[in-house]
């Protein structure tokens, strides 16, 4: 837990009991017992918790019984439940403007101003009188019926707007009623065997979250990000999401709150009035990512007034920790959820698992604590959820390898050094990718190897392969690469192990014709074409599929001339080779087009 608001006294010893409060902008009004109403301006002492509060207006006449106030400043209207009914007076003056005749009998009502599309408030109002709910809205100074009374099931206990619903909690129950002619009930939730219903106002419903509180709420006020309960013996402050208990202030059996807009609460009981004054967002920041409240930090550095330049920084810095804590909680997933949407730089991301980054990068790299020890399905779970961000980084990398800007990824921790080359990341992206298919998933090794873009580091995929024995996945590699030397002499160290899958010289001769025959293709790729094109029962057997895949993976422009001799030529039928054939004209079309286009003067198409 963590302090988010502090008491301050603002009424001692009232000898007059309090029934209940409304408070706005510099003003709060107490309704007493012996029916008393009270006008105090508080006012705030600079850069302290300090107020200065005087008493501006008492009026000792005000009612015999005072029920509930509620203040609409846009009107400068105090509403009121007085003696069972409902009451309206100058907010200035205390005069009465007007009495809700219908509303003779009423125990509850619940206001609410409305946004119009056009700008425009409308304040509305439901009363409860028994079971029936009454709807009106404010006009010239007095309340008009909006529609016909509804029904309820029980006698309302509590009342709050939603949007265009009341939320009615009775006895037993809650539920929402939708004001939209047809008063369509719909139940909520029980509220026990032994709780009073409450609902802060102007909540909006949600079904998704529950809070547990510690003892039966009497009142409720939401302050974002935080929702105050007045409990029988203090005020518990708790947030949705997440659902945190932050901080209970004992206070001597509070009954009342109001909130006069943002920061500004006051509870009460019989003869006390507190402001609970909140502590300063940087302090409470700070305390929420000792205690690594990660989440609920995030929300409050959103709501800070800084420049915007160092919020963002602020922000960014609270999601890096953030997506970190993940990691080391070992949700590994959502961690490098929240990496990838950072911008942060892959190595730092990478440096975050055992021995995967070269031991004297690695030193250089800094975190905010130690780093949690993996090992087993842990670690291979964590692997794959790394695998999933090196695949989309990636992704992202390659389309951009073009671009003339320098990439740009964030720091995890401010000052470690980062890699602006996206060459230089695609090389430790797809070597780290090597290792942990080998870790996982070692079928993956070689279609990764064989990517016309592979980058991996030549000399370290070479160790690993080396150590893993996986020599077919490292000729691949050499061959890819250009390095035919070592690639042969690879097949000729191993042609002559009995238990090793390259025995004997059958790969070495494939070899040496893929090579020779790239060779002569680069060369000559006419005649080169002729391998596959020339009047020879031998070549007009040879597998075409393969034959289509070997020219589309290495010498793409020879496979139209290669499609339309065996098309127009060898009158092939199967339909893949056509499809793929019109797949090329049409590919080759389009590219011409665009030729065109660009070739244009500017402004004419």
């Amino acid at each position: 837990m963590h302090d988010a608001y502090e008491p301050v006294p603002i009424l001692e010893k009232l000898p007059l009991q309090i029934d209940c409060l409304a408070a706005w902008e510099d003003w709060l009004l107490v309704g007493t017992k012996p029916g008393h109403l009270l006008l105090y301006r508080i006012k705030n002492n600079a850069g302290t918790n300090r107020f200065e509060v005087t008493l501006e207006k008492s009026n000792k006449n005000f009612s015999k019984k005072i029920q509930q106030l509620f203040v609409v400043s846009q009107y400068k209207i105090l509403v009121s439940l007085l003696e069972n009914n409902i009451h309206v007076h100058d907010l200035l003056t205390f005069q009465q403007i007007t009495v809700v005749s219908k509303a003779r009998g009423a125990t509850l009502f619940a206001c609410h101003l409305q946004q119009s599309p056009s700008g425009e408030a409308q304040l509305r109002m439901c009363v409860a009188v028994k079971k029936k709910l009454q709807l009106y809205y404010w006009k010239d100074r007095e309340f008009h019926e909006l529609q016909g009374d509804f029904a309820a099931p029980d006698i309302p206990k509590s009342m709050a707007w939603c949007q265009n619903s009341i939320c009615v909690g009775f006895k037993r129950d809650y539920y929402l009623i939708r004001m939209d002619g047809r008063g369509s009930i719909k139940e909520l939730f029980p509220t026990g065997k032994q709780l009073e219903p409450w609902w802060p106002p102007g909540g909006v419903c949600t079904q998704k979250y529950a809070l547990n509180w510690t003892d039966i709420p009497i009142a409720m006020e939401h302050q974002s990000p935080y929702i105050i309960a007045v409990l029988p013996r203090y005020v518990e402050i708790r947030t949705f999401e997440p659902r945190l208990l932050v901080q209970s202030v004992e206070l001597q059996r509070p009954r009342f709150i109001t909130s006069a807009g943002p920061n500004i609460v006051y509870v009460a009981s019989n003869h006390f009035v507190w402001r609970l004054v909140p502590v300063s967002i940087a302090s409470q920041i700070r305390q929420l990512l000792q205690d690594k409240q990660f989440e609920l930090a995030l929300q409050l550095a959103n709501m800070k007034d800084d420049v915007e330049g160092d919020k963002r920084q602020q922000i960014h810095h609270i999601q890096n920790l953030y997506a970190f804590n993940l990691f080391c909680q070992k949700r590994f997933d959502d961690s490098m959820q929240v990496f990838a949407k950072l911008g942060t730089d892959p190595t730092h991301v990478i440096g975050l698992y055992p021995d995967l980054l070269p031991a004297d990068y690695r030193k250089q790299l800094h975190y905010p604590n130690p780093l949690p020890s993996l090992s087993g399905a842990e670690l291979e779970k964590a692997h794959l959820a790394l695998i999933d961000y090196l695949t989309q980084k990636r992704s992202h990398l390659v389309k951009q390898l073009n671009d003339s800007e320098p990439s740009t990824p964030s720091p995890l921790m401010e000052g470690t050094p980062t890699i602006k080359s996206r060459k230089k990341l695609l090389q430790i992206i797809d070597t780290t990718l090597l290792k942990c298919y080998l870790h996982t998933n070692v079928a993956l090794v070689s279609p990764l190897l064989r990517l016309d873009n592979n980058h991996c580091h030549i000399e370290e995929s070479e160790y690993i392969l080396k150590k893993a024995h996986k020599y077919s996945e490292l000729i691949i590699l050499y061959e890819k690469k250009g390095l035919h030397q070592k690639a042969l002499q690879v097949l000729l160290d191993q042609s002559t192990k009995a238990n090793s899958p390259l025995k004997g010289h059958e790969r070495t001769v494939q070899y040496l014709q893929r090579l020779v025959l790239s060779w002569v293709l680069k060369i000559c790729p006419e005649d080169g074409l002729k391998i596959f094109t020339e009047d020879l029962t031998e070549v007009e057997t040879l597998p075409r599929d393969k034959v289509l895949n070997f020219l589309k993976e290495g010498f793409k422009e020879l496979t139209i001339p290669y499609l339309e001799h065996i098309v127009h030529v060898w009158e092939e039928t199967e339909p893949e080779f056509h499809n793929v054939l019109i797949q090329l004209y049409l590919e080759r079309v389009q590219g011409l087009m665009k030729q065109y286009l660009n070739s244009l003067p500017e402004g004419k198409t």
